[in-house]
């Protein structure tokens, strides 16, 4: 059977403002989600990130700007008046009305035509394969059957937009995977806009077709998945995005005969230096001598067991320009793939690597930095250098 008729809309948010109690929850935000796009807001707990969702709905007033779904502003326009649908992250099913009429129910409100509500119900509930399940009371309904109605809810309204408050959060881990796949599955097929909210950067990376990072009510970045995780804006979104995060180390950015080299802080010992390949360099000239904090990603690090100590940039061969000794303070096997923690000096760093390597704790490991994934921040605004 064939999708709804598409009648999405663009979302904009134009310097828009939530205050709660003298609490800035959101601000200054300013967003186009564009028609047909699926876009995640993501980031922790209190960044403003569901408030901002809520006002799209209109269950929360603007404080100032302006939200406009397509070219009309919304401010005061009631949450009725504004074709959107909100799935929520408690499924908000009536437990008294059977899956059919939960999802009819909104249309019967809209005095819609009964053939017109039973053609919608039932081809929403072919798209989400819940067809089986519209006699049946929410009670008789597993976590994912209920998630799905609510799903269901919304695609019969065919709204201009689709709005998800975290709906996969009550779920297992095994439901999240499988009903991310169907929401994606059900972004293609219906060309709809939707807007995400979640906690989870998993969700964000594999469903968005761009993600927005949120902070203290704050942008941070918005960008597609791919841009977000390998060039992120600040420290904040760096440490975010990506499981495990990535590793920060502090130190100042200085020159020499040989080039430019990152040194490392390191109070209780002399710490690390790490030359920079030129194209590092010429980009870095400018925050010479400044404090900076240099980032590389867990997959970034590779381990060997045993050989010498090459702390110092310049040592033995070209290579151990980016090699230093460390020591493993714990291995989490993961069957796919092993997590390392590390120490060098004071400083703590975690290496991604395949499932073939076998080092214990309390084994020096030689580690192998890549160049080509070096990422440099600013030590005082956090924001990326270059």
């Amino acid at each position: 059977m064939s999708a709804p008729a598409a009648v999405s809309a663009s979302v904009t948010f134009d310097s828009v403002t939530k205050v709660f109690d003298n609490v800035e929850a959101v601000r200054d935000l300013s967003l186009d989600v564009r028609e047909g796009e699926f876009m995640v807001l993501v980031g922790p707990s209190g960044c403003g990130k569901t408030t901002a969702l809520r006002m799209v709905a209109g269950l929360e007033d603007i404080t100032s700007g302006e939200i406009l779904i397509g070219d009309r502003v919304v401010n005061d326009v009631d949450p009725r008046g504004r074709d959107v649908a909100m799935v929520f992250q408690n499924y908000a099913l009536y437990p008294h009305m059977t899956v059919y009429e939960n999802m009819a129910f909104g249309l019967k409100l809209r005095k819609h035509p009964e053939a017109e509500i039973q053609r919608r119900v039932r081809e929403a509930a072919e798209i989400l394969g819940i067809t089986p399940l519209l006699g049946r009371l929410p009670k008789a309904l597993s976590g994912g059957e209920r998630q799905r109605v609510a799903v269901g809810r919304a695609i019969v309204r065919q709204p201009k937009a689709f709005l998800f408050d975290e709906p996969l959060s009550n779920l297992d881990a095994q439901m999240r995977v499988q009903m991310r796949m169907e929401i994606a599955r059900l972004h293609r097929r219906l060309g709809a806009t939707m807007i995400y909210v979640t906690h989870d950067q998993v969700e964000a990376m594999t469903l968005g077709d761009r993600i927005a990072v949120m902070r203290d009510g704050v942008i941070q970045q918005v960008a597609d998945p791919i841009q977000t995780y390998h060039h992120p804006a600040n420290v904040f979104v760096a440490g975010f995005i990506g499981a495990p995060a990535m590793n920060f180390f502090r130190g100042t950015l200085g020159g020499d005969g040989d080039g430019v080299y990152f040194a490392a802080e390191d109070p209780g010992g002399p710490g690390f230096k790490l030359k920079l390949p030129p194209e590092h360099a010429t980009r870095l000239e400018s925050s010479l001598g400044r404090p900076v904090i240099f980032g590389l990603r867990p997959e970034d690090i590779n381990l060997s067991a045993g050989g010498p100590d090459r702390r110092q940039a310049g040592g033995s061969g070209a290579d151990s320009d980016f090699v230093l000794s460390a020591a493993v303070e714990l291995v989490e096997p993961l069957g796919s793939e092993t997590i390392f923690h590390l120490t060098t000096g004071s400083h703590a760093f975690v290496s991604r690597v395949g499932p073939a390597e076998r080092m214990e704790p309390g084994q020096t490991v030689q580690v192998t930095f890549d160049p080509a994934k070096f990422r440099f921040f600013d030590a005082v605004t956090e924001r990326a250098i270059g």
